[in-house]
Order: C-alpha cells, then structure tokens, then sequence
C-alpha cells in the first residue's frame, strides 16, 4: 500500500485534524464572543443562528460547514482567516507541509492550509482542496484587495459577479476580490493555490 501524505510521520489524518480544528475553531468563537460582550443568544441573534448551534460549536462539538463560518466571521466582524490556528510560528521563514495553520470544515472535508506563516503581511497564500460537489452560491465572498487562483488539480467553476469561468488544471484567473465571487466543483476534487493581498480572507 503506497504511503499517502496523511500517513507521514507527524502528519495527522483529516479525522483527527478536524476533531482538533474543530476545537480550536469553537474556542475563537467563544473568545471573539466574550470580547465583545456578547451572550451565545446575542451572536446567534447577528448571525441568524441557534442558540444550540453556537453552543456546541464553542464546546468543539461537530464542525461548521462554511457557510455557518461566514455567518459567525461577518457576525463578529472578523475575516475568516482569523479561525486559522497551527503550528506554524508566526517569524517562521519556511512553512512546512506538516506545520501549516488549517482550517476543516466540515462540507465534505473543505481544507485551507495557510502557506504563509500568518495573514499579518502584506500577501497571503493558501492551498484549498474543494471536495466533489461543492458550491458556495448562497455563501458567496466578498473582501478587499485583488485574488488570483491557479488550479492544480481538477476542474473548477468560478463566477465572479456575473462572468463565468472554466478552469482546468494550469488554468490561473485573476479578479478584485471586493467583488462577490465563489466556486463550484464537480465530480471530482479540486487543488487550488490562491494568492491575495492584502490579506483579507
């Protein structure tokens, strides 16, 4: 059985990568919350959630799909990037395979590794993997600056307000990412390395 890079040692599995992620993504929430004053039942209000929901997502149990992510990000006035936690230190020079900050979600194993050692620079890199059949059209992003996106695996979808592309493997696009763009996937995975600045994700 060839050795798969979840396999080297050091590197943890994707179940137990979104086991921990998903407590450390829960204890950013509740200290964002508590930051600001909020009860579980204010943030819930902002965010047009459960109460029961937040709860458990503070408490590390279960995982936020992407869209409950953005809900909780805008509600608490914070990029998305800000649920990025790892190992990488901060005045790293390089970042290893095995130390990049991640953030699981849990559409389907949704994975974004930071390749940078955080979003603190003028420029900001990620390697996302997008599972089969994902869409974020009801959810889409929207943040300032200029993105670009190189496809290394797979067939993407991009709409970027109202253009459309195809990209296949080796296929790169850039656009002003205050614009509302998102993806969609298809039968297959897809690797993606996007580059943005400033960091705004």
């Amino acid at each position: 059985m060839p050795i798969t890079e979840d396999d080297q040692v050091g590197r943890p599995s994707k179940i137990e990568t979104a086991k921990g992620m998903s407590g450390l993504v829960g204890a950013i929430i509740a200290r964002e919350r508590a930051v600001r004053g909020l009860s579980i039942e204010d943030l819930a209000q902002r965010a047009s959630m459960s109460t029961g929901l937040i709860s458990q997502l503070e408490r590390g149990i279960g995982n936020p799909s992407l869209g409950t992510l953005v809900g909780l990000a805008n509600a608490l006035e914070l990029p998305i990037g800000a649920f990025f936690e790892g190992a990488a230190s901060d005045d790293e020079l390089v970042v290893h395979p095995h130390s990049r900050k991640r953030l699981v979600l849990s559409d389907h194993n949704l994975t974004y590794e930071l390749l940078v050692p955080n979003l603190q620079g003028k420029l900001a890199m990620l390697h996302i993997e997008l599972p089969p059949g994902f869409s974020n059209e009801h959810r889409p992003f929207r943040h300032a600056g200029e993105e670009c996106a190189y496809v290394m695996k797979g067939r993407l979808e991009i709409h970027v307000a109202e253009r459309t592309a195809e990209l296949r493997s080796g296929d790169s696009v850039r656009f002003a990412s205050s614009t509302p763009h998102w993806y969609r996937t298809f039968d297959d995975s897809v690797l993606v390395i996007s580059a943005m600045t400033p960091p705004s994700f």
